[in-house]
């Protein structure tokens, strides 16, 4: 069971909590528990560090913003056992969780769970800080921002879960966001593939990372909610959340649409450098600095030659790395050639995913007729095998997501109260 920042935000939420995990305890289940620092926690940490240095030691950074989530353990484990539950905290180096030595931004290696398991045989609940680690020199590492839905499927893979239940603030995948479109639907089942494009274009509802790392090691994944009241919640066992799981696992359902959802993200920036000599090389030398520099680049076109050896390259990427880029882009201006930088902020990516699309046609023409219909301009297009995404004025996102919602079908009957 993991827990996140808002589902620990306090002690009257962490009684919550608390009373939850009993259930499955008292159900008969072999529990360990992951949680995050409560919500705003990990931010006001972050800040102490800015304070202290603007260029601290990644190191001692790791050492203070791990904090968050060993407070929260421990009062989870204080509200267990005041409920009559035994239960005990593992930090991240006392089991030890052993990562690589990227301070702030740390991968999971290796997590030791003979002394975890034999707690949880013995009918220990374990409650385990997410988020943290031990890099070499038995230094306390972190993983990253949203790094505890990592920790929870690397505990689950570790001690063979049957399940990792992710307990968050929504209680399931939607076919897209019910505050755009009410009449989203709730999903039940949706494959780790598709969860990875929607999480990698805009849905927030769990972290890249842990989706792959799910895939990778085979954990079935539950997302549901824990602002349902505990006593009168239906059973986790009952899976009713949305079930993250493999294609064999869905097999050939009949009542599988062809697309899954659709995600928005408004976080883009567009960037285009006019007049880039059109020769070999030509792109590379736009692209290597960026990458050096860590910058992720999404959508990439170069447009028509202007027959005069030249042409205009357009990409997209993270809105918050828009200003290094524009610096990398302009101290390379003479090596790459280009007249000069134009950038929007003002654009959003529309990606409409499903594995269905791996055996139908038509699905990207779909979608350029429906946003046609509506005069909806499109600046960029990339595609996958189950994912189609276009960049469009971000005035028009929540107009496009709902008449695409619409037009694949997605529109549940009634709408969400």
């Amino acid at each position: 069971m993991k827990f996140g920042g808002t589902s620990m935000a306090g002690t009257e939420r962490i009684r919550s909590v608390a009373a939850r995990v009993k259930r499955e305890v008292l159900a008969g289940n072999q529990v360990a528990v992951v949680v995050s620092a409560m919500a705003g926690e990990t931010d006001r940490l972050v800040n102490f560090c800015r304070e202290a240095s603007p260029l601290h030691d990644p190191r001692e950074y790791d050492v203070v913003v791990a904090a968050g989530e060993q407070v929260t353990s421990g009062l989870l484990a204080i509200a267990l056992q005041a409920q009559g539950v035994r239960a005990r905290s593992w930090l991240g180096w006392q089991l030890p969780i052993r990562t690589s030595a990227a301070h702030a931004s740390a991968r999971i290696e290796e997590i030791d769970t003979e002394a975890l398991d034999a707690a949880m045989a013995g009918g220990e609940v374990a409650v385990i800080p997410g988020f943290q680690g031990m890099a070499e020199g038995d230094r306390i590492s972190t993983l990253g921002r949203g790094g505890s839905d990592t920790s929870a499927v690397a505990v689950a893979a570790a001690v063979k879960a049957d399940r990792c239940d992710i307990y968050t603030d929504v209680d399931g995948v939607y076919t897209t966001d019910p505050r755009i479109v009410p009449r989203a639907r709730k999903l039940k089942r949706v494959t780790y593939e598709e969860m990875l494009e929607l999480a990698s274009v805009g849905a927030k509802v769990l972290q890249t990372r842990s989706v792959g790392l799910a895939m990778k090691e085979g954990v079935r994944v539950q997302v549901l909610s824990s602002f349902d009241d505990p006593e009168n919640a239906p059973a986790a066992d009952t899976l009713p959340g949305t079930m993250i799981v493999g294609d064999d696992e869905i097999g050939d359902d009949m009542e599988r649409q062809l697309i899954t959802g659709i995600a928005h993200d408004k976080n883009e920036a567009k960037i285009t450098l006019t007049s880039v000599p059109d020769k070999p090389g030509g792109v590379a030398n736009i692209f290597g600095p960026l990458a050096e520099a860590s910058i992720n680049v999404d959508m990439i076109i170069q447009n028509i030659s202007h027959g005069t050896g030249s042409t205009d390259v357009t990409f997209t990427v993270p809105g918050a790395e828009l200003a290094r880029s524009l610096d990398v882009l302009g101290r390379e201006k003479d090596n790459i050639g280009y007249a000069e930088i134009v950038h929007d902020t003002k654009v959003a990516k529309i990606s409409v995913v499903g594995v269905g699309m791996r055996s139908h046609a038509g699905v990207a023409s779909t979608m350029f007729k429906a946003l046609a219909q509506r005069g909806i301009n499109i600046q960029a297009i990339t595609t996958s095998e189950i994912k189609v995404s276009v960049l469009i004025d971000e005035d028009e996102t929540e107009l496009a997501v709902r008449v695409l919602h619409t037009a694949y079908g997605l529109d549940a009957e009634e709408a969400a109260a």
